[in-house]
């Protein structure tokens, strides 16, 4: 893939990729559990992910980074993640696939 392809990988591409992401104390992929709040190209080209956490206080940012560090290489050149509080995270973004998940786990959802 040329570098000008990777500048414009399709957003669902990209969300493909970040279900490589997954939550450690959850073990359900970030886009499944509603963690992700937006995905868009900056002027720049890098891409901006507003992402969330199940609590502001969780510890497990770098862990997180990491993975879509993982995940985004050799999708995309360039990438920020902007951890966004607002709209406050809750089950209610879980998508059915994610509930799926949490279930097969063993959480009662």
């Amino acid at each position: 893939m040329s570098d000008s392809d990777l500048a414009s990988t399709s957003l669902e591409d990209v969300e493909e990729a970040l279900k490589d992401v997954i939550d450690p104390e959850l073990g359900v992929n970030v886009v499944d559990l509603g963690l992700l709040y937006g995905l868009k190209y900056a002027e720049d080209g890098a891409l901006l992910i507003d992402m969330t956490l199940t609590t502001a206080a969780c510890p497990l940012t770098d862990v997180l980074e990491e993975q879509t560090a993982q995940a985004l290489d050799g999708v995309v050149d360039e990438w920020r993640l902007n951890w966004v509080w607002m709209p406050p995270w809750g089950p209610d973004k879980i998508t059915d696939d994610g509930r799926d998940q949490m279930r097969a786990l063993g959480f009662n959802i």
